[in-house]
């Protein structure tokens, strides 16, 4: 048996969020059981998963049965990462960073994924040795806002305020055709699914995760619900979207965009158009020649309470690809942005 105290900035966290990041190597089935069997104790009594921790507070921890070490999914950082890093910063103080996150930059390490952002903050220990985490993700080809914790006792308190929706997020998207009305709600259910994605530049497929819509009941079906509003559009090839989700669920934007008829331009995964849609045909619907065919997509804002105190309130530019699509077709990025000042 092992006693561990809860430190100061650990306080807030909860309890399997605190094993995945002192014990990494422990499964989460173990986990699961040994808790759900009492093993697990915080001041001698009896806890759940979800338990927050407090300072001060006494775990413990019976003899565990850890898995064996992963192969390393992360390359060794060097300076030239660090030099990078810096680059992307948007905001920083003393509890947070606010990265700007390039297109094709993978934000954490998976199968033959070796260079990531979650490895490049390796490179940023504080005066504790504690390195900054992620306090949520963006798809590889996203662009733009990424939001970072310096210690563990604000990485529970920004993972509270998503995990409550307090968090306002604001995306910027070119999507084939336009969407009508030009202001509307997308309220679906999503699961992952089958079925493997279109060809990406160059002839390769995807073979990563695809989301599906899927029935309210369904296995694995998450609800997920995104707002969306056109800013400007160069009728009827293509539109600018301002879009807010307001869950998170993975791939949301991509596969709600799809769903509606009008795919993200430059999405290798959900863009596709069936044999029998019209949209194969039609003139009308083809993407002017000029715009590169990457992810057309910015986390464009992130508004959220500090935990210090106050309001933080970032915004990204445009990633190159997207600049240059814009200054293609005239569109100004100083207008005012529907959504922005939309109701919640």
């Amino acid at each position: 048996m092992q006693t561990f105290e809860v430190g100061e900035d650990e306080e807030g966290m909860r309890l399997d969020r605190w094993f995945k990041r002192r014990m990494p190597a422990l499964s989460l089935s173990h986990l699961n059981k040994i808790v759900r069997t009492g093993k697990v104790r915080i001041d001698g009594a009896r806890v759940k998963t979800a338990t927050r921790l407090i300072k001060g507070q006494s775990i413990f921890v019976p003899p565990l049965n850890l898995e064996p070490p992963l192969v390393a999914s992360t390359r060794p950082a060097s300076p030239g990462d660090l030099k990078a890093l810096r680059a992307m910063i948007l905001y920083e103080d003393r509890d947070l960073l606010v990265l700007n996150k390039p297109h094709g930059l993978a934000v954490q390490g998976g199968s033959g994924t070796t260079h990531h952002i979650d490895g490049m903050l390796a490179l940023m220990p504080n005066e504790q040795g504690f390195r900054p985490v992620l306090v949520h993700r963006l798809d590889r080809d996203t662009s733009g806002v990424l939001l970072v914790a310096k210690t563990r006792r604000i990485a529970a308190d920004l993972g509270e305020i998503f995990r409550s929706r307090q968090a306002r997020k604001i995306y910027w998207a070119l999507v084939e055709g336009v969407p009508k009305p030009a202001q509307g709600k997308i309220s679906l259910f999503l699961a992952k699914g089958p079925g493997e994605a279109a060809p990406a530049p160059g002839g390769t497929r995807a073979r990563d995760e695809r989301m599906r819509i899927a029935r309210h009941g369904e296995a694995e079906a998450r609800h997920s619900v995104t707002y969306y509003a056109v800013v400007d559009k160069l009728a009827p090839r293509l539109a600018w979207l301002s879009l807010k989700p307001v869950t998170g669920r993975t791939h949301q934007l991509r596969a709600h965009a799809e769903a509606i008829g009008h795919p993200i331009i430059g999405d290798p995964k959900y863009g596709q158009i069936s044999a029998n849609d019209p949209r194969r045909s039609d003139p009308l619907r083809a993407v002017p020649d000029g715009i590169e065919r990457k992810l057309q997509l910015l986390a464009r804002r992130l508004i959220l309470p500090h935990p210090r105190g106050g309001t933080l309130d970032v915004t990204a530019p445009l990633p190159a690809h997207m600049q240059s699509a814009f200054d293609l077709l005239g569109f100004d990025v100083k207008g005012q942005d529907p959504i922005d000042k939309a109701p919640d």
